[in-house]
């Protein structure tokens, strides 16, 4: 009996592997079978696998079903394979009467695969559809397009409606034949072949799809928008006038004395200027209103001018170049970074010293490498520096004159590729070095301005062949520095009293942009725009009455910044043409001043006081106003200052106080020239015939008053000087 019940227990065992294994098929994701059916090496193995199984399972269980051949169609292998798992996990009934249950798991899951690839069929034909009709509705537009155009000849329109209709025959053959077919996808040439063979006159009317209702138009009427737009954007290409923003302006007040520097932000979006009174103040374009308020003012060199300012490439420091001898770098916020160090005064060979001995003219920063500048000072040297070294500059150029002596650079630039060092001198010359060769120039010009005038502006165009110099003979030129020997084109007669006048290159490189300075009372500083080719004059604009100093340019904001000689710094803008940077400003509106800020007096916090002596802690800001308005200290008016004589105890037209009107009264003249012996017998009469206070006193004990007799004056012509009486 141990052998038989061995040999029932293996069977089970196998029984219970081929339920295990139609569990795993019902639970397993559906996949699709390869291209090529059950004829593959995988899917042959698989079906031989599952029919020695079945075949053993039916002969067990007495099913006696004998098992077909392998289907050749690829649908109809995995209908087999599910009917295989629906066996193997039937019902055991020598399982059942064995273990006490039929099986081992859930019946596996049935699909009908033929309504599966039949709603796939329809699917594809709807879709076949709509995309033939789709491209008969685009054919029959392009069709009458082109039977309205008047310039196509007749020969073409046949071509072309031959064209139209053989491609409309080989579309609805391929509609029926995708509406026949269940198993094919979409045949025939693309979208895209399909519309390229149609002519090229096609190709350049797909872009208007809205549908032309009514009678053709005549032909100078076609297309007239486009026309016009090319027309403008023609007229604007070669009128350069019309890409000045100047339609609109904005004033920022920074004091009143000259603003004698302008630097804005790579970005655009803070502004500072210097000026002739020490401050450097900071403008936010995004965080201004319309009051136009700096945001913060300081004084970084204390009583030295502000000679020049400018952000760095990134944005993220600022150089300050002032009167005195060093020059600053400041952070954003305008905490100092670095100062450069003082060279030494008593050493001959300024290439010796560590830094500048004298006041400094110019500085600009490397337009590539972020950590270094440039300076330019009376000492007569230009000096790079580096950002993280401030004990010792980098490298120093000396201009030098026809004579070999020393000269003073009055203004300094890079070109803008940073490998030239470019600075103008009083002499007159313009003397450019490569960065790298401190000692002999590279391009040198010593008749570019009048000598012992101050060439107050070197810059380089955008394409960096062209440099142009302001100088201060009253005259703007510029140069080839390939062919530096003579000036490319000069204006005359542009007046310049101050040693840092400017002048810029547009975002486009097309126009030259100066300022003009005026006397007081003289008339209005303009800014000039030159055509950079002919140097002819395009357009001016009248700043203000007063002069121009600086102007700038942003190639980002196309916006122009101005510096003027009262005080002002205005910003031109085009609200279309430029973009951001005073646009965000004007149209906000000016904030309301909290009045409670004022009345409210500072809390002064102490913990460990007295409770008699500690103040009552404050709850809110509008609580507060309430109370101080219900106070009359606090809420007291102050007395407007007296005018007139004066009233209430107080003094008009002399002060408010006792003490200034006593001040100002002990300096009068007040000499009596009058006789005094008139002035004490005056009043003689009245007392002798009505004492009352001292006579009556003393009537019987004094004698009579005898006053001597009034003699008329003798003439003292004939006098002697020492006899004559003294007044």
């Amino acid at each position: 009996m141990r052998p038989a019940a061995d040999a029932r227990r293996r069977e089970r065992k196998r029984g219970a592997r081929g339920a295990g294994r139609g569990a795993v098929l019902e639970d397993g994701p559906a996949r699709a079978l390869p291209a090529g059916g059950c004829c593959g090496s995988g899917a042959a193995a698989a079906w031989s696998r599952r029919r020695r199984a079945v075949s053993a399972r039916v002969a067990r269980v007495g099913g006696g079903r004998a098992h077909p051949a392998p289907p050749a169609d690829p649908r109809r292998c995995l209908s087999f394979l599910l009917a295989d798992a629906e066996v193997l996990a039937g019902p055991d009934p020598e399982l059942a009467a064995t273990m006490g249950f039929s099986g081992f798991g859930k019946k596996a899951r049935t699909f009908d695969l033929e309504a599966m690839f039949e709603q796939t069929r329809r699917t594809a034909v709807e879709r076949s559809r709509k995309v033939l009709e789709a491209r008969e509705r685009e054919k029959e537009d392009q069709a009458e397009k082109e039977f309205r155009s008047p310039c196509t000849g007749s020969s073409s329109s046949a071509a072309r409606a031959t064209g139209a209709g053989s491609t409309l025959s080989q579309r609805e053959t391929a509609s029926s034949e995708s509406e026949d077919s269940s198993d094919e996808e979409l045949t025939g040439p693309s979208m895209q072949s399909q519309t390229s063979a149609q002519g090229p006159a096609e190709d350049t009317d797909d872009a208007e799809d809205d549908e032309f209702i009514g009678p053709p138009l005549p032909p100078e009427f076609k297309d007239s928008d486009d026309d016009n737009d090319n027309d403008d954007t023609e007229e604007e290409d070669n009128n350069p006038v019309k890409k000045i923003p100047d339609s609109h302006e904005i004033t920022l007040q920074h004091g009143t004395k000259t603003v004698s520097a302008l630097g804005l932000d790579p970005s655009g979006a803070r502004l500072i200027t210097g000026g002739y009174d020490y401050d450097v103040k900071f403008w936010d374009f995004a965080g201004m209103d319309a009051s136009l308020q700096a945001f913060r003012s300081l004084q970084p060199c204390e009583c030295h001018q502000i000679k020049s300012l400018q952000y760095s490439s990134t944005g993220d420091v600022i150089l300050v170049v002032s009167g005195n001898s060093q020059a600053k770098v400041l952070d954003r916020d305008g905490f100092p970074v670095m100062e450069c160090i003082k060279g030494d005064q008593y050493i001959v060979d300024m290439t010796n010293t560590k830094g500048h001995t004298a006041m400094l003219n110019s500085g600009c920063w490397h337009p590539k490498i972020k950590e270094e500048f440039l300076t330019c000072s009376n000492d007569g040297t230009v000096r790079t520096w580096d950002v993280n070294n401030e004990k010792k500059h980098k490298s120093v150029f000396k201009p030098r004159s026809v004579q070999g002596k020393r000269v003073i650079p009055t203004t300094c630039t890079y070109s803008r590729d940073g490998k030239l060092i470019a600075a103008g001198c009083q002499d007159g010359s313009i003397q450019i070095w490569d960065r790298n060769m401190s000692v002999h120039t590279k391009f040198h010009c010593r008749q570019a301005h009048a000598p012992g005038t101050d060439t107050s502006c070197l810059t380089f165009s955008y394409d960096g062949t062209v440099l142009a110099s302001r100088g201060g003979d009253d005259t703007l030129r510029i140069w080839d520095i390939r062919q530096f020997k003579k000036p490319l084109n000069s204006a005359e007669r542009l007046p310049s009293f101050f040693p840092m006048t400017d002048c810029c290159f547009s975002p486009d490189d097309k126009i030259v942009v100066t300022g003009t300075s005026v006397k007081k009372g003289g008339g209005s500083g303009k800014l000039f725009f030159f055509y950079r080719e002919t140097f002819q004059k395009l357009y001016e604009i009248e700043v203000t009455d007063a002069s121009v100093v600086r102007c700038l340019w942003h190639p980002k904001l196309n916006q122009i910044m101005v510096g003027t000689g009262n005080g002002l710094a205005k910003v031109y803008y085009d609200p279309v043409k430029s973009q951001r940077g005073a646009k965000l400003c004007v149209v906000k509106t000016k904030r309301k001043e909290r009045q409670a800020e004022t009345l409210t007096q500072d809390y002064i916090i102490t913990p460990h006081a007295l409770p008699m002596f500690r103040e009552p802690r404050q709850r809110s800001t509008r609580k507060q106003l309430e109370k101080d308005r219900l106070d009359p200290m606090k809420s007291h008016k102050p007395e407007p200052p007296v005018a007139g004589p004066g009233r209430g105890g107080r003094v008009g037209t002399h002060g408010g106080t006792l003490s200034s009107y006593i001040v100002k009264n002990i300096a009068l003249d007040k000499t009596d020239d009058s006789n005094p012996r008139e002035a004490i017998l005056r009043h003689a009469k009245e007392a002798e015939e009505n004492p009352y206070w001292v006579a009556p006193a003393y009537a019987k004990t004094q004698p009579k008053t005898v006053f001597a007799e009034v003699e008329p004056e003798d003439d003292e012509t004939d006098k002697p000087e020492w006899k004559k009486r003294k007044i």
